[in-house]
């Protein structure tokens, strides 16, 4: 590719088949400028070793404001700010270690086996309710509620507001990289602010064993402002990209027959076949942004201080150089080093989480519903716009 060929990393018709034009660039161009903006350029970054390297090293950081002057730095209301601009994954450390250590306790592996036994009862509930159908939208009746409503119970948000809160986050997270569509969803952000502010009111004057109570308990150690920011960040992410983790695995499995009748035969290899899903089709397209914090050689390319580097999770998980035949979706794959989750300090809080809801869901519903089946021609599937999550709209399914 050169430097004047058209890349909508946001378009839905790219993100239906965007691996041709990864693949090309790892060959060709692994470290491609995008653009040019602001005084500084964007580096799309597509091969496993530069991609690794980008998420461990230190000279690139999360924090924007560390790289680029004031003047440079685009300002939003201040509710947009307020929920971006102050979450954890936008600090280094020591910030970024202060606040990911009030909510890690509720995120490692042993706490998050406690809740098995909700986790296979909502899934079970969700089929249920559309079992006497024999047909549903996979996305919106089963992938996404489920770690919707977990992660609402987690944190102690009534679950009366989680069909509100889903629009929120989706038409936010589907406007992330366009400009125009974000200045649209403005008021979306104001109205989770003022939604998130109420809540920790509420929240404060009946303590309760959840989160956000733990969170208000440790008011000491975090401002309201990065409180709210972290409930936003975490109601997002934990239900966004987990539910296009488990409806990208099931149209995986239905689209590749012969792996669904081997998941069928042999249950137990949920578990690999869950990390070929994140390496397969992974939920996130891209990490979220890093800036150079100095002048830095990568790929040949000179990345200056002050310019984004844009890391490919979805094209470093399809890397030949990392990954025996990567384009092939092999659920008892054993030399698996995807990077869905990230890697070193920004590490998806939430990964025992995703694995654990994906594992029983797709278990669940693979067993449960024996004769699952697409209702659509694959190709003719929409394909979400932005450059962040990598699903689907809409996936009928009949069974």
């Amino acid at each position: 590719m050169n430097q004047s060929t058209e890349l909508n990393l946001a378009s839905p018709a790219f993100k239906a088949n965007p691996y041709p034009t990864f693949a090309r660039l790892r060959a060709h161009d692994p470290v491609y400028q995008l653009a040019s903006s602001a005084g500084h350029n964007t580096w799309l970054i597509t091969r496993y070793a530069e991609v690794e390297f980008v998420l461990h090293d230190e000279r690139f950081t999360k924090d924007q404001r560390k790289v680029l002057p004031p003047e440079a730095l685009v300002h939003q209301h201040s509710s947009i700010d307020d929920l971006f601009s102050t979450g954890m994954g936008k600090f280094d450390p020591p910030d970024h270690t202060r606040l990911r250590s009030l909510v890690n306790p509720f995120f490692t592996p042993r706490r998050v086996e406690q809740w098995r036994p909700r986790i296979q009862q909502i899934t079970d509930e969700l089929i249920d309710a559309v079992a006497a159908k024999g047909h549903m939208d996979l996305i919106a009746e089963f992938a996404f509620p489920l770690p919707l409503q977990l992660i609402l119970e987690m944190l102690g948000v009534p679950d009366t507001d989680s069909l509100q809160l889903h629009t929120w986050a989706r038409q936010i997270v589907d406007a992330l990289d366009d400009p125009v569509a974000f200045q649209r969803v403005g008021e979306q952000f104001r109205a989770w602010n003022v939604y998130l502010l109420a809540l920790i009111e509420t929240k404060r004057q009946a303590l309760a064993d959840d989160l956000i109570s733990s969170l208000i308990r440790d008011e000491s150690r975090l401002s309201v402002r990065e409180m709210v920011a972290m409930i936003f960040l975490l109601i997002v992410a934990g239900h966004q990209t987990t539910g296009s983790l488990i409806s990208n695995g099931i149209l995986a499995l239905l689209t590749h027959p012969e792996q669904l009748a081997l998941l069928r035969q042999q249950p137990t290899l949920i578990k690999t076949a869950i990390e070929e899903f994140l390496r397969y089709h992974s939920p996130l397209m891209h990490a979220t942004d890093m800036w150079a914090r100095e002048d830095i050689v990568l790929g040949g390319k000179l990345i200056r201080r002050g310019d984004l580097a844009l890391v490919s999770l979805a094209s470093a998980n399809r890397d030949d150089q990392a990954f025996v035949e990567p384009d092939i979706l092999d659920i008892t794959r054993q030399e698996n080093r995807q990077l869905a989750f990230g890697k070193g300090i920004h590490y998806c809080l939430g990964a025992s989480l995703a694995r654990l809801e994906a594992q029983i869901a797709i278990g669940t519903l693979v067993r449960r519903l024996p004769h699952l089946r697409l209702q659509i021609d694959p190709q003719s599937l929409a394909w979400r716009p932005g450059a962040m999550i990598l699903g689907v709209n809409y996936l009928p399914v009949a069974f």
